[in-house]
C-alpha cells in the first residue's frame, strides 16, 4: 500500500476517534436514568442534599434505604458535595413537611425534618421515610394504620415501620414507569405533618 493511502487513512482514523471523543465529553455528567442490567425500563436516580439536616443523616440513610429497598424504578442516591440534588432536605424546629412530587430530574423539591415531631416522640427514621414518600408523589393517608407509611402522625407515636405498603410501593413505581414522571401533575403544595 502506497505511503499517501496510509497517510490518509491514519488522518481518518484520528478524525473518527476524536470526534467519538467529543460526543462522549458533550455527554451529560450527571445522568438522571440508567438501564438496570436484565430490566426492561430505565431507573429513574434522584438525587438528595442532606447537607444542612444535621443529627437526621442515620434517619436520613434508613428512610433511603427503606425506599431504595421497596421500589424498582427510582433510586434516591446522595448528591456529590456542593452537587445539584432534587431532594434538598434540611432540620428545621418546627414539624416535618414537604413537598408534594412527584419530583422529577432536574426539578427541586423541598423536605424539612422538623424537632417537633420528635419532641412529641414520633420516631425519626419514620419520619424521614414519610417526608421522602411526598418526594415521591405521595399525599398523607391520614388516619390510618401504622402498616401505611403515609399514615403519618396519625399512627401514633408507638408506630416506628419505615416501610412502604404495596399500594404505596405501587403508586411510587407507576409514577416513573419507564423512566419518567411526566404523567402525573403536582401542584407543589407543602403538606405539614403535625398532628
Amino acid at each position: 500500500m502506497p505511503l499517501a493511502t496510509w497517510i490518509k487513512a491514519g488522518t481518518s482514523a484520528t478524525a473518527l476517534v476524536l470526534a467519538m471523543a467529543g460526543t462522549a465529553s458533550a455527554a451529560p455528567t450527571t445522568p438522571t436514568a440508567t438501564a438496570q442490567p436484565g430490566a426492561q425500563a430505565a431507573v429513574v436516580t434522584l438525587r438528595y442534599d442532606d447537607s444542612r439536616a444535621a443529627g437526621w443523616e442515620a434517619a436520613i440513610a434508613a428512610g433511603v434505604a427503606s425506599w431504595n429497598a421497596s421500589v424498582t424504578n427510582v433510586r434516591l442516591v446522595e448528591a456529590a458535595p456542593g452537587g445539584a440534588a432534587e431532594i434538598v432536605i434540611v432540620a428545621t424546629s418546627g414539624w416535618p413537611q414537604a413537598t408534594l412530587g412527584p419530583v422529577r430530574p432536574g426539578r427541586q423539591v423541598r423536605v424539612e425534618l422538623g424537632s417537633q415531631a420528635v419532641n412529641d416522640g414520633y420516631n425519626k427514621t419514620r419520619i424521614a421515610a414519610h417526608e421522602l414518600g411526598h418526594s415521591l408523589g405521595l399525599p398523607d393517608t391520614k388516619p390510618g394504620p401504622c402498616s401505611q407509611l403515609m399514615s403519618g402522625s396519625s399512627a401514633g407515636t408507638a408506630c416506628t415501620s419505615a416501610v412502604p405498603n404495596a399500594t404505596e410501593r405501587s403508586r411510587v413505581q407507576s409514577y416513573y414507569a419507564n423512566a419518567l414522571a411526566a404523567s402525573v401533575v403536582t401542584d407543589g403544595r407543602i403538606l405539614v405533618d403535625a398532628p
